[in-house]
């Protein structure tokens, strides 16, 4: 299972966005911050919830530096056909990856077993392609893309700022702390 501080395996696939199918690659997602978004199926119920909030966070997202890569293991055509038909998923501008051969989705290590579908999960891959946060929920409890935007805020923080880090709840402009033995028992 792909896990923090462990670098993307390689992987091809087709993606719907704006309207078109493109190519994508592991190597889409060096040299930028990149969120991958797994979700278990297009025409459901809490997915779309998920995918929508993404999307309203998407420019903010864009402004971070950040591409979005939502995966499931329908079709790239499948995803044409939900964006058309939803007005939900019709807002979408990221990435809509299709993973039929379940490739990618067994690379992260989310592929339910017996089931051909990803569980919820969320990886956030640094410019070096290595994983620096991921999340997984179960299949009834949905993400927060609001969330996801802070703890990205800290990552990106604290690969810019060595020997900061960023406690609990934190948010951009706030005060972080520098580990050291003087901290102990302080906090």
């Amino acid at each position: 299972m792909a896990s923090i501080n462990t670098e993307v395996l390689p992987f091809e696939a087709t993606a719907f966005r704006k309207g078109e199918s493109v190519a994508v690659s592991d190597a889409d997602l060096k040299g930028k911050w990149s969120v991958v978004f797994f979700y278990p199926a297009d025409f459901t119920f809490v997915c779309p919830t998920e995918l929508g909030d993404l999307a309203d966070h998407y420019e903010e997202l864009q402004g971070l530096g950040v591409e979005v890569y939502s995966v499931s293991t329908d079709t790239h055509f499948v995803h044409k056909a939900w964006h058309e038909t939803s007005d939900t998923i019709g807002k979408i501008d990221y990435f809509m990856v299709g993973d039929p051969s379940g490739t990618i989705t067994n690379n992260f290590g989310v592929m339910r077993p017996g089931v051909g579908l990803a569980d919820r999960a969320t990886f956030v891959i640094d410019p070096d392609g290595i994983i620096q946060i991921l999340e997984i929920t179960p299949e009834g409890v949905g993400r927060n893309a609001a969330e996801l935007v802070r703890k990205i805020k800290a990552a990106q923080y604290v690969r810019e700022h060595p020997g900061e880090v960023c406690p609990a709840a934190w948010e951009a402009g706030e005060e972080t702390l520098a580990p050291s033995l003087d901290l102990v028992g302080k906090i």
